[in-house]
């Protein structure tokens, strides 16, 4: 009976301790493994001022700035993932957080393309085969993302859809490191072929309102794909754009994509807060409002996007 009795007498002191005890920490992200060649290192070192031996220093110096500037913003913080941010500004910390504010503000403020983005919530777009990323690199090892709006069918789903799809296998593609320049990503050229005349015409008129750096990147080919393969070698293009890559295949690109659809879920089909309930005030000049911010954010976007077409 005595032990029994001192078993109660210790149990409501047990369970007062256990009360009182301190949450456990989050656990930390996922260590970064660097999986650059040795040829990419130097590329980096040279070109986006990326020291190895700094690295992780810059991604905590970031990490650390997303904690106590925006504590309460959803977003991702292991190594991998801020370094996206870090390479599309060439390691400026102050630019690399707005960068990353700006993305998740887009995010917010484009819920008809980026809710439920996943694969199999795009099998209509994926199937219709327009768009899909080239097997084989150019000799830069950038990655061609062919694009063929006359698969769309305007009946058969929104354009929303197709952009949706873009953004999607652009997500996919930066999770290499390989092809992380800012997008956190960067459009190193858009070549267009067998564009109706018109089109000429209105390029003409939208183009001096680009920038300069942009307008370049800009390559209309028309019918003459000897024009296009001075840029792009014959031997990573499909038949269909005079290659010798044999036909052009969308269902391995389609496959990646659904495979990857776990991926996709965890990040963009969780519920999150509104844009200004996370962000508050952004780093913007004086007098603008996050809001304000969001906005300009969406738009920059969308102007990137619909400029893929």
């Amino acid at each position: 009976m005595s032990e029994e009795s001192d078993s109660l007498r210790t149990s409501p002191s047990a369970a007062s301790l256990s009360e009182n005890e301190l949450p456990l920490p989050p656990p930390e992200p996922p260590s970064y493994v660097c999986s650059l060649t040795e040829d990419l290192v130097t590329k980096a070192r040279e070109e986006l001022q990326e020291k190895p031996e700094w690295r992780l220093r810059d991604v905590q110096a970031l990490r650390d700035m997303v904690r106590k500037e925006y504590p309460h913003l959803s977003t991702a913080l292991d190594d991998a993932f801020l370094l996206r941010f870090l390479r599309a500004r060439k390691f400026d910390y102050d630019r690399a957080l707005q960068l990353l504010v700006n993305y998740h503000s887009c995010r917010r403020s484009w819920p008809e393309v980026f809710s439920n983005l996943r694969p199999s919530a795009l099998k209509d777009v994926l199937s219709s085969g327009f768009l899909t990323v080239l097997p084989h690199t150019d000799p830069r090892g950038c990655h061609v993302l062919c694009i063929r709006p006359d698969r769309w069918i305007p009946s058969n789903y929104p354009i929303t859809e197709n952009i949706r799809a873009i953004y999607l296998t652009l997500e996919k593609l930066i999770q290499s490191e390989e092809t992380q320049d800012g997008f956190p990503i960067r459009i190193k050229a858009v070549h267009i072929v067998n564009e109706p005349r018109i089109f000429k015409g209105i390029f003409a008129i939208i183009k001096p309102f680009l920038k300069e750096k942009i307008a370049n990147r800009f390559f209309l080919h028309g019918s003459n794909l000897n024009s296009l393969h001075t840029n792009l070698p014959r031997s990573i293009l499909p038949r269909e754009y005079g290659g010798t890559a044999g036909e052009l295949d969308t269902a391995t690109w389609n496959a990646v994509l659904l495979a990857s659809e776990d991926d996709f879920v965890k990040e963009f089909c969780q519920p999150v807060p509104a844009c200004d309930s996370i962000l508050g005030q952004s780093l913007l000049p004086e007098g603008l409002t996050s809001d304000a911010q969001c906005d300009d954010s969406m738009r920059a976007a969308k102007s990137q996007l619909y400029s893929c077409y």
